[in-house]
């Protein structure tokens, strides 16, 4: 998925907002006015990285007359340490630059590289892996091109472009037909239903949804949904999943398996930046 331009910039400037505020005293003081440097952008580790669109916008923001060069197609598999990028120009606006664009690389090529884990775990198995919403405020659409990078697929964006009826829903609508009744009456979205039980799963196919949420089943509840569901419903498998476990999940024949993990819990890799 590509990110515009526009929205790049905009989480560029906030994030340099927060980390640079009225000046960096230090470079200002260390680095001359006048001098120009290159540095190589490095992973230190094994990965398949993510984020250097936004890396190129942060450093734009300070100079847009910086040199930035991608090394490695976005997406690609990093084996060892691995020079990613070079960018060259004014050495002030690439050292006050530094830590935000590596604050961006490491923590999105962490979620491309775990999510890449889960979709290698169920390769073969037909099931798809999925992100949700478990996002950092702010940085949604930058983490969930990182879980596309890494092989995963998008679940929605937010509130306005899917339906997600879950249980405080289902408590205030007072039964699953009630709710996707309401919900059919205001929007031709396609219906998503919560379950927890398998009681819950024949109401919401009685009621007709186009997908069921299957919240915390066992591997057998999992299989006799999958059962009851056949040719009726979309199925996906939600909570607590563990690279321990996704393997096992997707074998009772669900189709997608969403996994907070891979943005709530993605190690941010190591990077740095070198001047030469």
């Amino acid at each position: 998925m590509a990110i515009a331009t526009d929205t790049l910039e905009r989480v560029a400037f906030a994030a340099l907002a927060e980390d640079v505020g009225e000046g960096d005293v230090t470079t200002d003081a260390t680095v001359a006015e006048d001098a120009l440097g290159t540095a190589d952008i490095v992973l230190r580790e094994p990965a398949d990285y993510a984020g250097l669109g936004v890396v190129e916008a942060v450093f734009r923001a300070l100079d847009p007359e910086l040199r930035f060069e991608r090394l490695v197609d976005e997406g690609a598999t990093v084996t060892g340490s691995n020079r990613v990028a070079r960018v060259s120009g004014p050495e002030r606006a690439i050292l006050t630059g530094e830590r935000t664009a590596l604050n961006f690389l490491g923590r999105l090529s962490g979620i491309a590289t775990l999510t890449r884990r889960y979709v290698d775990a169920v390769s073969g198995t037909g099931a798809a892996i999925l992100d949700t919403r478990k996002t950092t405020p702010g940085m949604r659409v930058l983490e969930k091109h990182a879980v596309a990078t890494g092989g995963g697929r998008n679940h929605r964006f937010g509130l306005d472009d899917g339906v997600l009826v879950k249980d405080n829903h289902l408590r205030a609508a007072g039964s699953v037909a009630a709710a996707v009744e309401r919900v059919r009456a205001a929007t031709p979205l396609p219906v998503e239903v919560e379950c927890d039980t398998l009681d819950q799963v024949s109401e919401a196919l009685d009621a007709g949804v186009d997908a069921i949420l299957l919240d915390n089943m066992s591997l057998a509840e999992l299989r006799a949904a999958v059962a009851l569901a056949k040719g009726r419903a979309r199925l996906e498998a939600s909570g607590g999943v563990t690279l321990d476990t996704v393997l096992a999940i997707a074998e009772t024949g669900v189709d997608e398996i969403s996994v907070g993990a891979l943005t709530h819990s993605a190690r941010s890799l190591d990077v740095s930046l070198e001047l030469s």
